[in-house]
C-alpha cells in the first residue's frame, strides 16, 4: 500500500500532505506509517516510514520536527534538528527552501499554513491544550516576522478527532467557557455530567480570531477511521499499552 498524502484544495501548489497510517512498515499495535519516535515502536521501522513520508511530499527535502508538549510556543526553523535534540515547542515556521516541516498528531488538530506570497509557511500542532493556550496566534505572529502577511496567509486542518469522538467531563467544559462564555457552543450534550467536544471547530475559530479569513477544515475523524489514522483515544478505550502517530507536512515550491 503506497502511502496516502491528504490534500488540501487551499494548498495547492505548495507542496503538502496528511498522512494517516497507510503506506508503512511498523507491525503490531503501531502498524503502518507509524512515525513517533516516542512510541515503542521499532526505531529503524519509524525511521523508514519518517522518510517515506518525506519522499510522499517533497522528495530531497529535509524533515524538521519538534519535541511536542501541548505548549503555545513557535520556533523558526532554519534547520533540522538532531531527533535526540528536538526543541520543546508546537508550532515551527520558515521561510527557508528544502526544509520539511512535520508535526506528528493522534487526535490532536495539526495545521497546515501557508503565505505563498512571501513565501512562509507553517504548521502547528493543537490539542485543547495547545489550541486554548495560544499555539494558532503565536504560529501566526512567528511567520508574520518572517514576512508573512495575516490577511494572506491561508491555512488547513487537517484529520482530527471529530466532536462525536470526544466526549468531554464538566470540568473540561467549564474550563473552556471560563475562557470566553461563547465556547459554549463548541460543545453538545453527551452522557450525564459530560459533553462532546468540537475541537476542529474551536480550532477553525482560533484561525479566525488570529485575523485568517482562508480556512479549510477537512473535516476527518480520526478516531472513527482506525485502518486510516492512528488515534491515541481510541487504543486508549481498547486497553492497548502503545500507539501510532502520524505526521503533517509541508515545504516550500521550489
Amino acid at each position: 500500500m503506497s502511502v496516502e498524502a491528504i490534500k488540501a484544495n487551499l494548498l495547492e501548489g505548495v507542496p503538502h500532505g496528511f498522512l494517516g497510517r497507510r503506506g508503512g512498515v511498523s507491525e503490531g499495535i503501531c502498524s503502518g506509517l507509524n512515525v513517533g519516535l516516542g512510541s515503542g515502536d521499532d526505531r529503524d521501522a519509524i525511521r523508514e516510514n519518517r522518510r517515506r513520508a518525506a519522499q510522499a511530499v517533497a522528495p530531497g527535502a529535509a524533515l524538521v520536527t519538534l519535541h511536542q508538549v501541548h505548549s503555545a510556543a513557535a520556533i523558526p526553523a532554519t534547520a533540522p534538528f538532531p531527533d535526540d535534540a528536538r526543541p520543546k515547542a508546537d508550532a515551527l515556521v520558515t521561510d527557508r527552501p528544502g526544509l520539511l516541516l512535520g508535526i506528528l498528531t493522534a487526535d490532536c488538530t495539526p495545521v497546515l499554513f501557508a503565505d505563498p506570497s512571501a513565501r512562509v509557511i507553517g504548521a502547528a500542532h493543537a490539542g485543547w491544550k495547545g489550541a486554548i493556550g495560544g499555539v494558532i496566534g503565536s504560529t501566526v505572529e512567528a511567520m508574520e516576522r518572517l514576512g508573512a502577511d495575516r490577511s494572506r496567509i491561508v491555512a488547513a486542518v487537517g484529520p482530527t478527532i471529530a466532536r462525536k469522538s470526544y466526549e468531554v467531563d464538566q470540568g473540561f467544559f467549564r474550563r473552556f467557557v471560563s475562557e470566553a462564555p461563547e465556547n459554549e457552543r463548541f460543545f453538545a450534550h453527551g452522557k450525564p455530567g459530560h459533553h462532546q467536544f468540537d475541537l476542529e471547530g474551536f480550532v477553525v475559530s482560533m484561525l479566525a480570531e488570529a485575523g485568517l479569513t482562508r480556512i479549510e477544515a477537512l473535516g476527518l475523524d480520526t478516531y472513527s477511521n482506525p485502518d486510516r489514522f492512528f488515534s491515541y483515544r481510541r487504543a486508549t478505550h481498547r486497553g492497548e499499552p502503545d500507539y501510532g502517530r502520524q505526521i503533517s507536512l509541508i515545504a516550500l515550491p521550489s
